[in-house]
């Protein structure tokens, strides 16, 4: 489906006066996935996989991450229960998502990150498993699904029998 050409030239326009990243975090309890996207919010990109040391130094390297490449908004993933019920992990993200808010300044919304993994490892089957490298291609899907939805794209069906 190709969008009407004036609400994809809304979304350029409203893409090209926020040029700055935006940046999105495949949280978890161990570590983080980290992606970036181009400063035009269109393409999606892994950046890293940071595994956690304690919640001031990782605050201080995330902060530094934000400085360096001029981040303009954090996306966080939410993970569900396939159900859609929120989890004892979606609270810790959203605690999450609202200390990097008040943190550092910036807009943080949270995504539904329910498959991100799953796609992560169908994308990179070559990464084995949970590797730390699936950590920053979830965060890559996460950041492609949210650039999606605010370029009002249409998002790809779920795949049979995963109950979204």
């Amino acid at each position: 489906m190709v969008s009407p050409p004036g609400n994809a030239s809304v979304a350029h326009a409203n893409r090209a006066a926020s040029a700055a990243p935006v940046l999105a975090i495949d949280y978890g309890r161990k570590r983080w996935g980290l992606a970036l996207s181009d400063p035009l919010g269109m393409i999606s990109r892994p950046l890293a996989t940071w595994n956690r040391t304690n919640r001031r130094r990782d605050l201080a390297r995330l902060r530094e991450l934000v400085r360096h490449h001029a981040v303009r908004r954090i996306v966080v993933g939410l993970p569900l229960h396939m159900d859609g019920q929120p989890s004892e992990m979606s609270e810790e993200a959203s605690r999450f998502a609202a200390r990097l808010k008040k943190e550092f300044g910036l807009p943080v919304d949270l995504l539904d990150e329910r498959l991100s993994s799953w796609e992560a490892e169908r994308e990179a089957p070559h990464a084995g498993g949970r590797s730390p490298a699936i950590d920053a291609l979830a965060a890559a899907v996460i950041l492609r699904e949210y650039l999606a939805r605010q370029s009002g794209q249409p998002m790809e069906a779920p795949p049979p029998g995963t109950g979204s």
